[in-house]
Protein backbone atom coordinates (compact mmCIF):
# COMPACT_ATOMS: atom_id res chain seq x y z
CA UNK A 1 0.00 0.00 0.00
CA UNK A 2 2.49 2.80 0.47
CA UNK A 3 4.03 2.52 -2.63
CA UNK A 4 0.61 3.11 -4.07
CA UNK A 5 0.63 5.81 -1.44
CA UNK A 6 3.95 7.11 -2.79
CA UNK A 7 2.59 6.97 -6.35
CA UNK A 8 -0.70 9.22 -6.38
CA UNK A 9 1.00 11.67 -3.80
CA UNK A 10 4.01 12.46 -6.32
CA UNK A 11 0.78 12.75 -9.28
CA UNK A 12 -1.26 14.93 -7.26
CA UNK A 13 1.69 17.25 -6.27
CA UNK A 14 2.52 17.26 -10.20
CA UNK A 15 -0.50 17.52 -11.30
CA UNK A 16 -0.92 20.88 -9.47
CA UNK A 17 2.23 22.03 -10.35
CA UNK A 18 3.78 22.44 -6.52
CA UNK A 19 7.33 21.61 -5.52
CA UNK A 20 7.79 19.06 -2.65
CA UNK A 21 9.11 22.07 -0.60
CA UNK A 22 5.83 23.79 -1.02
CA UNK A 23 3.75 21.22 -0.15
CA UNK A 24 6.00 20.49 2.72
CA UNK A 25 5.35 24.72 4.06
CA UNK A 26 1.00 23.73 3.36
CA UNK A 27 1.26 20.67 5.48
CA UNK A 28 3.30 21.05 8.32
CA UNK A 29 6.51 18.87 7.36
CA UNK A 30 10.10 19.52 5.61
CA UNK A 31 10.07 19.33 2.31
CA UNK A 32 13.00 15.81 3.25
CA UNK A 33 9.72 14.22 4.86
CA UNK A 34 7.44 14.86 1.73
CA UNK A 35 10.36 13.31 -0.44
CA UNK A 36 10.26 10.28 1.70
CA UNK A 37 6.53 10.14 1.63
CA UNK A 38 6.85 10.08 -2.19
CA UNK A 39 9.75 7.66 -2.82
CA UNK A 40 7.65 4.83 -0.28
CA UNK A 41 10.73 5.57 2.20
CA UNK A 42 7.91 6.79 5.00
CA UNK A 43 4.30 6.89 5.94
CA UNK A 44 2.61 10.08 7.06
CA UNK A 45 0.70 9.62 10.41
CA UNK A 46 -2.99 10.35 9.80
CA UNK A 47 -2.66 14.01 10.99
CA UNK A 48 -0.69 14.54 7.63
CA UNK A 49 -2.51 11.85 5.52
CA UNK A 50 -5.54 14.49 6.35
CA UNK A 51 -3.74 17.54 5.95
CA UNK A 52 -2.62 16.21 2.16
CA UNK A 53 -6.10 14.92 1.37
CA UNK A 54 -7.61 18.11 2.20
CA UNK A 55 -4.53 19.76 0.52
CA UNK A 56 -5.30 17.31 -2.89
CA UNK A 57 -9.07 17.40 -2.65
CA UNK A 58 -8.79 13.89 -2.24
CA UNK A 59 -10.27 11.44 0.00
CA UNK A 60 -8.01 9.19 2.17
CA UNK A 61 -9.20 6.07 0.77
CA UNK A 62 -7.99 7.53 -2.57
CA UNK A 63 -4.38 8.16 -1.57
CA UNK A 64 -4.28 4.88 0.53
CA UNK A 65 -5.03 3.26 -2.54
CA UNK A 66 -8.67 2.01 -1.24
CA UNK A 67 -10.55 3.13 -4.28
CA UNK A 68 -10.13 4.56 -7.68
CA UNK A 69 -12.12 7.59 -7.78
CA UNK A 70 -11.59 11.02 -7.69
CA UNK A 71 -14.38 12.95 -6.58
CA UNK A 72 -14.18 16.63 -7.21
CA UNK A 73 -15.88 19.30 -4.61
CA UNK A 74 -18.54 21.71 -6.40
CA UNK A 75 -20.04 22.78 -3.27
CA UNK A 76 -19.37 26.17 -3.83
CA UNK A 77 -21.02 26.66 -7.00
CA UNK A 78 -24.19 27.68 -7.93
CA UNK A 79 -26.76 25.09 -9.57
CA UNK A 80 -25.46 26.10 -13.28
CA UNK A 81 -21.67 26.29 -12.69
CA UNK A 82 -22.26 22.78 -11.05
CA UNK A 83 -24.43 21.85 -14.00
CA UNK A 84 -22.23 22.97 -16.42
CA UNK A 85 -19.03 20.88 -14.84
CA UNK A 86 -20.97 17.80 -14.46
CA UNK A 87 -21.82 18.37 -18.27
CA UNK A 88 -18.24 18.70 -19.30
CA UNK A 89 -16.96 15.65 -17.05
CA UNK A 90 -20.04 13.68 -19.16
CA UNK A 91 -17.88 15.30 -21.97
CA UNK A 92 -14.75 14.03 -21.40
CA UNK A 93 -16.04 10.75 -20.22
CA UNK A 94 -17.62 9.98 -23.23
CA UNK A 95 -14.94 11.17 -25.05
CA UNK A 96 -12.19 8.60 -23.05
CA UNK A 97 -14.83 5.41 -24.10
CA UNK A 98 -15.19 6.32 -27.62
CA UNK A 99 -11.41 6.01 -27.57
CA UNK A 100 -11.13 3.27 -25.63
CA UNK A 101 -9.00 4.02 -23.04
Amino acid sequence: MIVCLSVRLKELRRDRNLTQAQVAELVGVTRAVISAYENALREPSNGILIRLALLYGVTTDYLLCVESKRYLDISGLTEREAAAVCEMVNVFMENKTKRGT
